[in-house]
């Protein structure tokens, strides 16, 4: 049975869109206690796949995520999944919201609620948890298990964890945003899946040197083929101050040719292109997508096909 890592303990909202995903919900599932220890567990072979948030509408890219990928491992994102994400105050029974002095939260949550935190807790001291299903999970196991008995104590956490860990939700909600969204990826240590029509590339271009016009030269590799670019963003290479590599999302798959001959190009003008995975792009239309664009590619193979048919011997 395929297994695959997520970033637990249960009840995180990675758990949520991995349980979204029918083909993988029925795998055998990992809770691991950190981003890190999941894409080590998809590297080394101890997992089939690593399940991990990577960007969330509020609070942007999740780099603890990102710079894994691009400097410390070398795998192949699979997929991308997207859910809208909910953020709950969760407690013992009985605790409102005036009573409360202390809130465990995963950063990356607490960062989601700085309005909700700042306006309805301004004093309650943040302590930190490595994911919000785990914040629910200490609070549950300072009260004994019970759910109850720890004072003034809250968490930022999910609805599924307050079940799961005995809490109730005391404000629902409490995200500055109601559209808030997160990105989680699917990775493995090798493989590339087939293209779909509707796909993403994404890959990570290192330069031999900051010069002027250096980002422009890659940018216009991309518009030259009239490649739609979903992402861009630049990260410290970790090497010296004011080295950057730059992080690009773009439209497409390396099996497609015009993409395929753009990252040839890039390849041989930088300094190195790390390639982090052609996968099925997210979003409701997609399948409406992919369908067009096979029903497209049927109708010209079939045109090709006719006119071949009329070449002389």
């Amino acid at each position: 049975m395929t297994r695959i890592g997520y970033l637990g303990p249960p009840g995180t909202f990675t758990e949520e869109a991995l349980l979204t995903q029918s083909d993988l919900a029925s795998a055998d599932l990992v809770p691991l206690p950190s981003v890190g220890d999941v894409l080590s567990a998809a590297g080394s072979g101890q997992v089939d796949l690593g399940f991990v948030p990577i960007e969330n509408s509020i609070e942007g890219t999740q780099t603890t995520t990102l710079d894994a990928l691009v400097f410390e491992h070398d795998l192949f994102i699979q997929r991308e999944v997207v859910i809208s994400v909910h953020m709950q105050l969760v407690g013992p029974a009985g605790l409102e919201v005036g009573r409360v002095q202390r809130v465990l939260a995963f950063p990356f949550a607490e960062n989601q609620c700085r309005r909700f935190l700042a306006e309805r807790l301004p004093h309650a001291e943040i302590v930190p948890a490595h994911s919000n299903a785990e914040a629910a999970q200490r609070l549950a196991e300072e009260a004994g298990g019970s759910g109850g008995g720890v004072p003034d104590t809250a968490a930022v956490s999910t609805a599924l964890a307050a079940e799961l860990y005995g809490l109730t939700v005391i404000e629902s909600d409490i995200e500055d945003h109601p559209d808030n969204s997160t990105r989680f990826v699917a990775v493995a240590a090798s493989g590339i899946p087939a293209p779909t029509g509707h796909d993403r590339t994404s890959i990570a271009c290192f330069q031999k040197s900051d010069h002027p016009g250096s980002l422009h030269g890659i940018l216009g590799q991309f518009s030259a083929r009239s490649i739609n670019l979903t992402n861009l963003q630049s990260r410290p290479t970790k090497k010296a101050l004011g080295d950057y590599c730059f992080i690009i999302d773009l439209e497409g798959h390396v099996g497609d040719e015009v993409v395929a001959d753009c990252l040839r190009d890039l390849h041989a003008s930088l300094k190195d292109v790390k390639f982090l995975g052609s996968y099925p792009a997210a979003g409701h239309h997609g399948p409406a997508i992919r369908r067009e664009v096979q029903e497209a590619w049927r109708s010209a193979d079939v045109w090709v096909a006719d006119l071949r048919s009329q070449i002389r011997p």
